[in-house]
């Protein structure tokens, strides 16, 4: 009975920690659109600064103890340590981290550019995001949240492009959810978050 508890008060602790870190982005976000921080011929490394600057200012994220590291690097143990090795890893945008009960635990954003109009920039959404969570992936390890900034068009518009791709790559059943803003995939479920800079 004492492990079902633990495990139980385990992921509370873990689904409010998940809560908190996508919490603070959001409400980023709008202070960005408030402050109209963000221009839109800003890259998505420029945009993620803003962001984590915000989040750095939220006096939430000191009640809550939730530290952030921005260009966070993914450590892979299995790659050969020599000089220069650690220039070779790879770099996720943003950690969200948090001590309890003495562990560490981590959440992870990645963030992509996303315009109506460019199919280079949704497909890149499905390579260098979705597809680096998953199996294989550079962050297959990293638990965490896709984030499309949207520059032009529409989020529904950006949405059903990511999906027309996935589905010219017989990738159909991994489709973003409208609602929800869920990819199930054989692995997992990636949850997204668009954030719309265009209208």
């Amino acid at each position: 009975m004492a492990g079902i508890l633990s495990t139980s008060i385990f992921l509370k602790f873990q689904n409010k920690f998940k809560e908190r870190c996508v919490t603070l982005f959001v409400e980023a976000y709008q202070i960005s659109r408030l402050n109209k921080s963000i221009s839109l011929d800003f890259e998505e490394n420029d945009i993620t600064t803003v962001l984590h600057s915000h989040i750095g200012e939220n006096p939430k994220r000191k009640k809550w103890q939730i530290f952030t590291n921005r260009e966070e690097y993914v450590f892979d143990k299995t790659a050969s340590q020599v000089k220069g090795f650690a220039s070779k890893l790879s770099r996720i945008d943003m950690r969200f981290s948090k001590f309890w009960e003495a562990e560490d635990y981590q959440y992870y954003v990645e963030a992509k550019n996303l315009k109506t109009k460019d199919s280079g920039l949704k497909r890149r959404y499905i390579k260098t995001g979705i597809d680096n969570f998953l199996a294989g992936g550079k962050y297959y390890n990293c638990e965490g949240f896709l984030v499309g900034y949207v520059l032009e068009g529409s989020v529904e518009n950006c949405v059903e492009g990511i999906n027309k791709l996935l589905e010219k790559d017989k990738r159909s059943n991994e489709k973003i959810e409208m609602i929800s803003f869920l990819s199930k995939h054989q692995e997992k479920e990636i949850y997204h978050l668009f954030l719309d800079y265009a209208n």
